[in-house]
């Protein structure tokens, strides 16, 4: 995913400091130059620092070091070292250090999981849903990108997912069950989905020509059996596992044999423990 742009980044500082770093102004910071290192205290998986270096440049700083994201950090390792005098360091220190802890934070979670996964099932992948935070898309899906795993749907638009609501929409099941080889045909180039919550349901829209069986809120048996069923009689579908599903239980799934897990829980990672050191050049 390309990084985020000057555009965007301006609009973040714009958010934090809108006019001018008031505690710094009043404490007349000194114009000499300084260095502001952000460090790690854990292990971590480096994510956005392109975007935290270009944010410090904004600012007016020297970005003397940036790790690559992607790269895996360990304990006390650098992250990210900006140069500059006293005012415009310490108007880049918190925009830069919080855009991190978060990014961080996500992207480590995110390749955690996946390597669970992974080590259990190296065909399962991890699926990110499209229930971000609101009006941070792009930099929550870049943090995780970074981390390893894939959007399973960036919007609506995109792709084919029919839950039980738009089931709903005809008179009853019969009526849907007929209407389905039309959309699939109409589907042309995507991949028909359809979400269900039983066995004997699933094993139907797969007879009907789903491609893509998503079961929600599935016990792990069952799932199983679904795909044990699908292997011998649909072996060109795929099975995917959502509903409830985090770093705690994923290896549990990942052993059914599906080919993907899909989860909301990774925007809930919580921050990456970094820290801040500072000298004078």
């Amino acid at each position: 995913m390309t990084r985020l742009s000057d555009h965007e980044l301006w609009a973040y500082i714009r958010e934090d400091l809108p006019y001018f770093d008031l505690t710094t102004h009043l404490l007349e910071v000194s114009s000499k130059t300084e260095s502001l290192s952000i460090i790690t205290r854990d292990k971590v998986v480096a994510a956005c620092t392109e975007e935290a270096a270009r944010i410090g440049e904004l600012l007016g700083c020297e970005v003397y070091y940036s790790v690559a994201s992607g790269t895996k950090v360990e304990e006390e390792g650098l992250l990210l070292e900006l140069q500059g005098d006293g005012e415009v360091l310490h108007q880049a220190w918190r925009l830069c250090q919080i855009l991190l802890e978060y990014a961080c934070g996500m992207a480590t979670h995110a390749n955690r999981m996946l390597q669970d996964a992974h080590n259990v099932n190296p065909d399962c992948e991890i699926l990110v849903t499209r229930k971000s935070f609101p009006f941070a898309k792009r930099f929550t899906m870049r943090a995780l990108l970074i981390g390893g795993v894939m959007p399973h749907r960036l919007g609506l638009s995109e792709s084919v997912l029919i839950f039980e609501n738009h089931r709903a929409l005809y008179d009853d099941e019969a009526a849907f069950e007929a209407a389905l080889p039309q959309i699939k045909k109409r589907c042309v180039e995507k991949k028909l989905v359809v979400e269900s919550e039983s066995l004997e349901d699933a094993k139907r829209m797969l007879q009907l020509g789903a491609d893509v069986i998503q079961m929600d809120k599935s016990v792990p048996e069952t799932l199983a059996a679904l795909v044990a069923y699908k292997r011998e009689h649909h072996p060109h579908a795929t099975i995917i596992a959502a509903g409830g599903i985090n770093r705690k239980n994923v290896i549990q799934y990942a052993q059914t044999g599906v080919e993907a897990i899909v989860t909301s829980s990774l925007y809930q990672a919580g921050m990456a423990d970094l820290t801040s050191s500072w000298k004078s050049l």
